[in-house]
C-alpha cells in the first residue's frame, strides 16, 4: 500500500468528487426513491430471464447488448440513468452505461447491483413486467 502515496488534497477531492459523478449505491438509489427523488431512473441492464426472477422495484429492463437507438427511445433525456446488474463480478452495468452514454444519457453505474441492494435489505420485486415499459425496435 505504502507503494503507492495519494496525491496533494486537491487532486484526491477531484478524484473522489469525479468518482461520485458516475458512481451511486444501493442506499443512496433506496433512500433517493424514499424521499420522492425523481430525476433519475433506474435500468437493469442484466437478461430478460434474470430481472424476471428478481430485480430492484420499478426498474426498467434493457439488457446491455439490447441497448440502443430503438430500445432506449422511451427513455427520458432529462434525468439520469443509474444502471445496475448482478454485482461486482457482472460488467453488464458498465456496458450498459457505456452505451447509453454514448447516445446522449447521462449514466451512472449502481456499484455492487443486486447483490448489495438485497444484502443491504431492500426489497426487490419479480416478474417480467417493467415499471415503466421502454421501446422495444419490434414495430
Amino acid at each position: 500500500m505504502a507503494q503507492f502515496v495519494p496525491g496533494d488534497t486537491s487532486s484526491a477531492l477531484a478524484f473522489f468528487y469525479n468518482k461520485l459523478c458516475y458512481e451511486s449505491d444501493p442506499s443512496d438509489v433506496y433512500h433517493d426513491r424514499q424521499e420522492g427523488i425523481a430525476d433519475f431512473v433506474v435500468v437493469d441492464a442484466r437478461s430478460r430471464a434474470r430481472f424476471t426472477l428478481e430485480h430492484v422495484p420499478g426498474a426498467r429492463n434493457i439488457p446491455h447488448k439490447e441497448i440502443n437507438q430503438e430500445t432506449t427511445a422511451l427513455l427520458p433525456r432529462d434525468k439520469i440513468i443509474v444502471v445496475y446488474c448482478d454485482g461486482i463480478g457482472c460488467n453488464a452495468s458498465t456496458k450498459g452505461a457505456a452505451k447509453l452514454v454514448g447516445l446522449g444519457f447521462r449514466a451512472k453505474e449502481m456499484i455492487g447491483g443486486l447483490d448489495w441492494w438485497k444484502r443491504d435489505g431492500y426489497p426487490v420485486a419479480n416478474g417480467s413486467e417493467s415499471a415503466n415499459p421502454v421501446a422495444c425496435g419490434c414495430a
